[in-house]
């Protein structure tokens, strides 16, 4: 069944559709009037409904039955990436969402290769933020992730004062056979507890970088003993992290 999150609370146990949305119903499912779906309001609640009316700007669908359904992780998830080449960072965010990222901070590192254009932002965050948007309906998630607009470093640094726990995945670390601090970090967090994890670009981050996330409380870790290219470690990430709190308990 088609799933939908809708901008705003059902209304008399009524979900208003509109823009892209609506069309991919009208148009691309050519869907009918009885026809079902699932919408989600903004607080994550998602209802089977009927849809009902069509207008020229939205699809009117009734509540069928409110479902009780745990998709989240039990912890919020950030992965800031610093900025990658190509198509790179759209990959992250896809597959991210997927495995249950809540949040995706892009971010300015010494060696990234690419450099942010202001003129293109708007664009490139609505494309990201749509990515995100497919994958958690595809998941069945039950919150819409937020891509924010690419920081820089100083600013990820400030950014980093409002999570519970923060952690760097650093290739040297992997190199040193540091195989702990990750998995006793997932040990200590709490439910509804937040994790900050920063992943370099491809050229790694660099020494001075390092020392500022240390001095910011972040704890570095190794993910392993292979070297994991920088769209792959979030991934196992996310993925270690879902089996930690949603497998193994």
């Amino acid at each position: 069944m088609q799933r939908y999150f809708v901008n705003k609370p059902a209304k008399d146990e009524r979900f208003y559709i509109d823009t892209e949305d609506r069309h991919h119903i009208v148009k691309v499912l050519r869907m009918q009037i009885g026809d079902q779906i699932i919408c989600v309001d903004p607080e994550g609640k998602s209802a089977v409904c009927r849809i009902a009316e069509f207008t020229d700007e939205q699809v009117v669908a009734d509540v069928v039955q409110w479902k009780e359904v745990v998709s989240e992780l039990p912890i919020t998830v950030t992965v800031a990436s610093g900025l990658p080449k190509g198509d790179k960072l759209e990959w992250i965010i896809q597959k991210g969402t997927e495995l249950g990222a809540h949040e995706f901070i892009p971010f300015t590192a010494h060696r990234s290769v690419v450099k942010w254009d202001e003129k293109k932002a708007g664009k490139k965050i609505e494309r990201w933020q749509k990515i995100a948007k497919e994958a958690a309906e595809q998941s069945h998630r039950s919150f819409l992730p937020e891509v924010v607009s690419p920081v820089s470093f100083k600013n990820l640094l400030e950014k980093s004062q409002n999570y519970s726990y923060k952690l760097v995945a650093f290739e040297e670390e992997s190199k040193n056979g540091e195989t702990s601090r990750f998995a006793s970090t997932l040990k200590q967090i709490q439910k509804g507890e937040s994790l900050l994890v920063v992943f370099g670009p491809e050229g790694g981050l660099t020494e001075e970088e390092v020392q500022q996330l240390k001095k910011h409380d972040f704890v570095l870790c190794g993910l392993g003993p292979r070297i994991l290219r920088t769209e792959t470690a979030p991934l196992y990430t996310l993925a270690a992290i879902s089996y930690h709190f949603e497998l193994l308990r």
